[in-house]
């Protein structure tokens, strides 16, 4: 087999694997009117760039800007602003429990964080993103 080709096939594979794992995705489709799905990606990237300034502050020995962010946009506090409770009605009971979940973890980690030990609030943080990796990997908007 030529050096290109032995280059070239596990990529080929790798996309082609990758092409029918989407196509058998066997997450449970929640159908949200299209403004409310616009709303909720909206809101899951502003989670996922809170969870980036979260590991941030905390790699600065911010724990204190972490707490807040995390209350702030995470957090119980933070529903009203996401509209959580406009949300909930279309939701199955299993995402609106990984939901609730995650916005309670992050309030726990908050909490965690203002103690000012790294190590509990990385495995507070852990709690958070195990919320939401539970949810992606069993419901699906599009």
């Amino acid at each position: 087999m030529s050096k290109r080709l032995q280059i070239i096939a596990p990529i080929l594979f790798v996309f082609a694997s990758n092409s029918l794992i989407a196509d058998e995705d066997s997450r449970q489709l929640v159908e949200l009117p299209e403004m409310m799905q616009k709303h909720m990606m909206s809101n899951m990237r502003d989670h996922l760039v809170a969870i980036n300034e979260i590991l941030v502050n905390m790699a600065n020995d911010r724990l204190d800007y972490a707490s807040e962010i995390a209350e702030s946009r995470l957090g119980m506090s933070s529903l009203e602003s996401h509209g959580a409770s406009h949300m909930a009605k279309f939701m199955p009971e299993g995402m609106r429990q990984a939901g609730t979940s995650m916005h309670r973890t992050a309030s726990r980690f908050a909490l965690k964080a203002q103690e000012g030990e790294v190590l509990p609030a990385y495995n507070a943080l852990s709690e958070i993103t195990s919320a939401c990796v539970l949810c992606h990997s069993n419901y699906r908007i599009r």
